[in-house]
């Protein structure tokens, strides 16, 4: 295999396969790291300004001095690096549906994954997000019930193009409304999505949250030589 691209990982996994790649960007001269699930594109280490932006936008309407995160999908780890360079933060429990993808972090196969796994604050938990957004029992097995300050999700490519079927309820007002029960009074839902602002999606988080926003941020595409955008929702609980 070219000493330019190298295949680190494939596994099927009951989502389809995924893969992780790394390949040498010459115009950079620097490694960058990539991410299939089947035929879809989930994630590349060239884009990372959204995943960081959902840490730093959504911390930053977080009130209080002592902050328990949660981050839904592990990813490459840009979402829950940015979370710990908060100081506030106290507890991180990163929830990732495949155990791949923590393995891969553990196993030090993806730059971050030293980093995040020697961090006593952060704890990365193989759990289905979605089933345990609607569920009781919460985020955390260790702890039922457990409410948090901040709850980040970075998972679907947005809430109309999801990864699996069994996402789609999540993002309706009864799904919505499960999560918010599982953070503190005034918490704060911070949600990725890599397409525009959604009027129909704006009009759920408002039926369950008082105060919602959407944010475009945007970044330089080096691909192709101009911007790209994304959106980050924000929601403060009652």
């Amino acid at each position: 295999m070219s000493k330019r691209f190298q295949e680190l990982d494939w596994r099927p996994t009951p989502m389809g396969e995924i893969s992780l790649r790394r390949r040498r960007h010459l115009p950079t001269d620097t490694d960058v790291y990539e991410v299939k699930l089947g035929d879809e594109w989930l994630m590349s280490s060239m884009f990372t300004a959204g995943e960081i932006a959902l840490a730093d936008l959504g911390l930053a309407e977080c009130e209080g001095g002592e902050l328990d995160v949660v981050v839904g999908g592990l990813g490459l780890g840009y979402t829950a690096d940015a979370a710990l360079n908060d100081e506030r933060v106290r507890s991180l429990l990163v929830v990732e549906a495949l155990g791949e993808v923590v393995e891969w972090h553990r196993r030090g196969l993806v730059p971050l994954g030293a980093r995040l796994t020697a961090d006593p604050r952060c704890r990365l938990v193989q759990g289905d997000f979605f089933a345990e957004a609607a569920g009781s029992g919460g985020f955390d097995p260790e702890a039922p019930g457990r409410r948090f300050h901040a709850v980040l999700l970075d998972v679907d490519h947005s809430p109309e193009h999801v990864l699996h079927p069994s996402h789609a309820g999540f993002y309706r007002p009864e799904g919505l409304r499960a999560l918010a029960g599982h953070l503190q009074p005034g918490g704060i839902f911070a949600l990725w999505s890599n397409d525009p602002p959604s009027e129909e999606f704006n009009s759920a988080l408002a039926q369950v949250f008082p105060e919602t926003e959407a944010r475009i941020v945007t970044f330089d595409n080096p691909l192709q030589g101009n911007t790209a955008s994304c959106t980050i929702y924000i929601a403060r609980a009652r």
